[in-house]
């Protein structure tokens, strides 16, 4: 029997953001229904339109929600002068492949941003959504910023066994998640970005990545391909940290700080004004 369970996960992430503090004040934060009646969470910095980011959270794909990153989603939108649309898709196992990627493409579709922006799981399904967007012919954001994403479901790249163990995402539950995703491991590979043979085509990339997280190999390998066919790539991977460092770490570590202002500071130069 696995010793996971969906709800105790959701419910651990909802009691770890009740102690965090709440982020920035904004002139507007609305809650508003998108396609297919999926929650969403409008964010505007100032009074004036500015260029709208599709936010979509972590959460190894079976946790997290409009609250989870609401403090994330509001430091971006001031940080970075830009709306923010946060996406509450749905979750697995409930949901598993392809749903939460089906919600993401409906929401670029409709919402038409100039950026998509993810952190971990969020950035897998950042990722792939513009493939999916790119192999239909429809309009693409112009910019994609994925941060320490999940790019190899696989699980084979090295960091999974060197950083799998004692720095927060470990490889057993790293494995779950993706078990709950993709339940099939005969169907892992081809849903996975880093696997896809033709990465061309694809938006302007921000891949920001952590030395000490089990994900930081397919991260910067997947960074590495977008480059190699010719997707105009910024890439970092920041030393120190581990995964996850965006959603909180600030509070507690200078380290993590100043690789908040550099990723808000990258965002602010790709995003067309």
């Amino acid at each position: 029997m696995s010793p996971y369970l969906a709800s105790e996960l959701r419910e651990s992430a909802r009691s770890r953001n009740g102690t965090r503090p709440k982020g920035p004040g904004l002139p507007h934060v609305a809650d508003v229904t998108g396609p297919s009646d999926l929650p969403l969470r409008h964010y505007r910095p100032a009074a004036e339109p500015r260029p709208l980011l599709v936010f979509v959270h972590g959460g190894g794909w079976v946790f997290g929600d409009l609250e989870t990153h609401d403090r994330t989603c509001r430091r971006i939108a001031k940080e970075c002068d830009v709306e923010v649309l946060a996406v509450d898709y749905r979750l697995a196992p409930e949901h598993p492949f392809p749903a939460a990627i089906d919600d993401v493409v409906d929401v670029l579709r409709w919402a038409g941003p100039v950026a998509v922006a993810g952190d971990s799981a969020g950035g897998y399904l950042a990722a792939m959504a513009c493939l999916r967007l790119r192999d239909e012919g429809g309009p693409l954001p112009d910019v994609q910023i994925l941060i320490c994403p999940n790019t190899d479901l696989t699980l084979s790249q090295p960091s999974v066994a060197e950083k799998g163990t004692g720095y927060g995402l470990d490889a057993d539950i790293l494995g779950w998640f993706v078990a709950q995703w993709v339940p099939d491991p005969a169907g892992r590979q081809s849903a996975s970005p880093l696997h896809q043979l033709d990465l061309s085509g694809l938006p302007t990339a921000l891949v920001v990545t952590a030395e000490h997280d089990a994900l930081c190999d397919e991260g910067d390998a997947y960074a590495r391909r977008l480059a190699e066919a010719g997707v105009d790539v910024t890439h970092r991977c920041e030393p120190g940290l581990v995964h996850g460092f965006i959603q909180g770490m600030d509070l507690t570590s200078p380290e993590a700080a100043a690789a908040h202002e550099r990723l808000f500071a990258d965002v602010r130069g790709l995003i067309p004004r």
